[in-house]
């Protein structure tokens, strides 16, 4: 039993909420792993998360999401993220297309 007390000692149970800093609305579908694991979630159609059997020694999550910043934040019991939008202007796009046809 003091075996069994230690192993659930070492570990944590994180749960959170990932917005969006543009509008306030949840980020559906956004990456949370804990860095320098392969333990990670996504986040729900609330924009929360809960990741458990995290180990004590971790210490940053990092939060990713198409279109948006990437942020890395410490470990902590409740989370609240606020992402930034990635938005890159670009100065020119050009197409050139060549091809044949027959009949």
């Amino acid at each position: 039993f003091v075996g069994i007390g230690l192993v659930t000692a070492q570990t944590q149970t994180i749960t959170g909420v990932v917005i969006s800093e543009e509008d306030g609305q949840p980020v559906i579908g956004a990456s949370v792993l804990v860095k320098g694991t392969q333990l990670g979630t996504i986040t729900g159609v609330d924009g929360d998360f809960t990741l458990s059997n995290v180990p004590s020694s971790a210490k940053t999550l990092q939060i990713s999401f198409i279109g948006m910043q990437t942020q890395e934040v410490a470990v902590k019991p409740n989370l609240k993220v606020v992402m930034r939008g990635n938005a890159e202007a670009l100065d020119e796009v050009v197409v050139i297309a060549y091809g044949t046809a027959k009949k």
